[in-house]
């Protein structure tokens, strides 16, 4: 069964093609929910709501792009409605220079590392940081998201990518010198 016919028996309500387009996305979207979660529990309950979202919205999609786009866009906004209900991104202000890149050294750092640093950063930082570098959305895009100030979203990402660099210089000099405290 093509995926359209997938999608298609899903606006019917078909368990058997439920199943199918779960087991077709699932691993997808379970790295999108991760990034957007502070840890792998959380992660699972997103792509479950995130996939009864799906569900019941499928009958909205028509059949115009990626059908993955348009379900990696319902989690994602899933995932941030949750947490504007927590109250999560309240407007900081913080004085911080222009934003700094993350560079590091020509010594690699595992994903899994990278995965586990991003997931402890702050809620705003993380969901700012995912959503700019990684899912390459502008900070009016992100600002209109999140409602938040466009300046709101460039300082949260300044302070994402600061934390990120210290956490992975630290990582590495304590790597390359295991004594070192």
């Amino acid at each position: 069964m093509g995926i359209d016919q997938i999608i298609q028996g899903c606006q019917k309500k078909d368990v058997v093609a439920q199943e199918q387009l779960y087991r077709l996305l699932a691993p997808k979207l379970f790295g999108v929910c991760l990034k957007y979660s502070r840890n792998q529990t959380e992660a699972e309950d997103n792509l479950q709501d995130g996939f009864l979202l799906i569900f019941d919205k499928i009958h909205q999609f028509q059949f115009k792009g990626s059908f993955e786009g348009w379900a990696k866009r319902v989690v994602i906004n899933n995932v941030l409605q949750k947490y504007r209900t927590e109250g999560v991104f309240e407007i900081v202000h913080e004085n911080i220079p222009d934003t700094p890149t993350v560079e590091v050294d020509d010594e690699a750092v595992s994903m899994e590392y990278l995965v586990s640093i991003i997931q402890q950063l702050p809620d705003r930082y993380r969901l700012v940081f995912n959503l700019y570098v990684v899912d390459d959305y502008s900070h009016k895009e992100i600002s209109e998201m999140l409602n938040i100030t466009i300046g709101t979203s460039k300082s949260n990402l300044a302070r994402a990518r600061m934390i990120l660099k210290d956490k992975i210089e630290s990582q590495q000099t304590n790597h390359k010198f295991p004594n070192a405290k």
